[in-house]
């Protein structure tokens, strides 16, 4: 029996004794299926690391078989007792292991951030809700031949390629894992590493499909994703421009609305608001006004940097105050600045050298 909602364990184990039957909630049936699409080795960590939190709390249904108390001096308990300690003390040894392997993962990313940030190019990350046809946009915009199926979660192993625009300029395009409603906290905390891409990124296209009948929840759904991500991470937000996918599946009338609605609003639009752009990532009709629209989005937004320089370096915070807003400053005992400012594209990847270098990933304790 799978049930659409999330329950606590003494719920499953109760619905279990009732109906004599296997029950599976819904961060349960996520998790399996996560379990089934990972492919390398961060997405494997993540999932399992996913599972041991869900499963932590649902020990005590596995050993209700064994007593769990034992008669005599009472200074011992039943061969259950032992056994559910047992498995809670390599459960919380594992989640320890994993989560410092994920954090050399997220540091590592960090760094091919960075090295990004330095050569100018501006990170765009495809999001949406899980099937919305994030993957076979992706593929057409990169050629890369990841995998791109009609079924849920098809897409848990970030890729990134680079993608020339119509002027010459290029951005680093990546593919993340849907979204859907309710997600799971597990899952959220789980793929931190992954999720980071979405908030450090300089420009989001959120893929909806466009001919879905929940199109305008999923929306919903997403944003409300996005904006706990942004909560989460201290108020990122980048910009947001949509694809409106899947126009190749809508009838001529409903097609037709939709090309004019999403022309109407790019008219109509203030300059720093991300009118949509229809398209079929099947067909690639639209692609070419997806990639223009990238081009300008991409390159007019600006990201927050943080410097540091030293007490006699006036010279260079002019010209960071010149070239963009000093959003935060603090001086350490000797003088030396920390600069948090937003600037360009450009002017971030010209001034990428000043920014700290990352700690090196720690050692693990013997």
């Amino acid at each position: 029996v799978v049930v659409d909602a999330p329950l606590s364990p003494v719920q499953q184990r109760n619905l279990e004794r009732e109906i004599e039957a296997k029950v599976v909630d819904r961060t349960g049936l996520i998790l399996e299926i996560f379990g089934l699409r990972a492919q390398t080795k961060e997405g494997r960590l993540q999932v399992e690391l996913a599972r041991q939190g869900y499963e932590r709390s649902r020990l005590v249904r596995t050993w209700t078989h064994l007593e769990r108390q034992r008669g005599g001096l009472g200074k011992t308990g039943g061969p259950g007792e032992t056994q559910i300690e047992l498995d809670r003390r390599q459960i919380a040894d594992r989640i320890v292991r994993l989560k410092r392997e994920l954090e050399d993962v997220r540091r590592t990313r960090a760094l091919q951030r960075r090295a990004r940030a330095r050569a100018g190019l501006p990170a765009v990350v495809l999001v949406g809700y899980t099937n919305a046809g994030k993957s076979t946009l992706f593929n057409r915009l990169t050629q890369a031949g990841v995998l791109a199926k009609d079924m849920p979660f098809a897409t848990l192993d970030p890729t990134a390629r680079l993608v020339r625009l119509p002027s010459g300029r290029a951005v680093i395009v990546s593919d993340t894992v849907g979204f859907i409603s309710d997600l799971p906290h597990e899952l959220v905390e789980a793929f931190r590493a992954t999720l980071e891409a979405v908030t450090e990124a300089d420009l989001l296209v959120h893929v909806r499909d466009i001919a879905h009948v929940d199109s305008e929840a999923q929306r919903g759904d997403v944003m409300a994703v996005l904006a706990q991500l942004s909560k989460d991470a201290g108020g990122k937000s980048p910009p947001v421009l949509e694809a409106w996918n899947k126009i190749d599946l809508l009838d001529g009338a409903t097609r037709e609305a939709r090309v004019r609605r999403a022309s109407a609003l790019e008219e109509g639009a203030p300059n720093k608001v991300l009118a949509p752009v229809a398209i079929s990532a099947v067909s690639g009709e639209g692609v070419a006004a997806l990639l223009a629209a990238l081009d300008r989005a991409a390159f007019a937004a600006t990201r927050i940097v943080t410097l540091t320089l030293d007490a006699s370096d006036g010279r260079t915070r002019a010209r960071i105050a010149a070239a963009g807003r000093i959003v935060e400053e603090t001086h350490d005992e000797h003088g030396a600045m920390t600069i948090k400012a937003e600037l360009s594209i450009e002017d971030a990847a010209r001034f990428a050298p000043l920014e700290p270098t990352p700690e090196p990933p720690r050692q693990a304790a013997e």
